[in-house]
């Protein structure tokens, strides 16, 4: 029986409050979890499944290089961005409009409990939807995300991810490139690899992309691979 998952599209909106909004839903989720340990009840855990776009920024995980930002403060004014350390794994990375943000906060208890098979089911989730516009994607060994050509010297990145979990509990997810402007990726190392390009649909396709339809396809394929109904 598939698992009831609550989808919500936040729009376009601040990295901060975002942050802070999947913080409480994170925090919220533990405490449920907390509580089943403690008094051996059983109340089930909600799980949801958030897209969002935001404004240019500059995010920095736990284990990451803040050399790989190559903005000083005027630098990020000048291109009106922010730049956050934040506490999911990966490097630096970036996003923006054009960019569809996923935020999956699942109790993986619910699902299954491997965070290897967690992120290769969302990379696949990527990669079928990249094949829906006809573009062959895959993965890159070794790293993280959703590549192109990653088996020659034109591999360039589409999708990037970088996850948080606690008591099998996920936050933070993946930022896929839809319409990006990719020239924001050039004042960063992108998840610290200087010798690979980034791409998006757009840059692929030659043309911009109705987000609101990838979204679409792209939360299909998710609930499909994660056995989720949507509601």
């Amino acid at each position: 029986m598939n698992k009831q998952v609550q989808f919500i599209d936040w729009g376009l909106v601040d990295y901060q409050d975002a942050w802070d909004r999947q913080e409480k839903i994170f925090a919220d989720t533990l405490a449920i979890k907390h509580d089943n340990r403690v008094n051996e009840t059983n109340t089930p855990t909600p799980n949801y499944l958030i897209f969002t776009e935001h404004p240019h920024v500059y995010t920095l995980g736990k284990s990451g290089h803040p050399e790989y930002l190559l903005l000083d403060e005027e630098g990020l004014k000048e291109k009106d961005a922010r730049f956050y350390k934040i506490n999911r794994g990966g490097d630096i990375t970036y996003h923006g409009p054009g960019q569809i943000v996923g935020y999956p906060i699942l109790d993986l208890d619910n699902f299954f409990t491997d965070i290897h098979l967690y992120l290769r089911t969302l990379e696949e989730a990527i990669i079928r939807t990249c094949a829906d516009y006809g573009i062959e994607a895959g993965r890159y060994e070794g790293y993280t995300g959703v590549w192109l050509d990653a088996d020659n010297e034109k591999a360039r990145k589409i999708c990037a991810m970088g996850v948080r979990a606690s008591r099998w509990v996920t936050m933070h997810g993946f930022a896929f490139n839809v319409n990006a402007d990719l020239n924001y990726f050039g004042h960063i190392i992108p998840c610290g690899i200087d010798d690979k390009d980034v791409t998006s649909l757009e840059r692929e396709l030659g043309h911009k992309l109705d987000i609101d339809e990838v979204k679409s396809k792209l939360k299909g394929h998710i609930a499909d691979l994660f056995g989720m109904d949507l509601v």
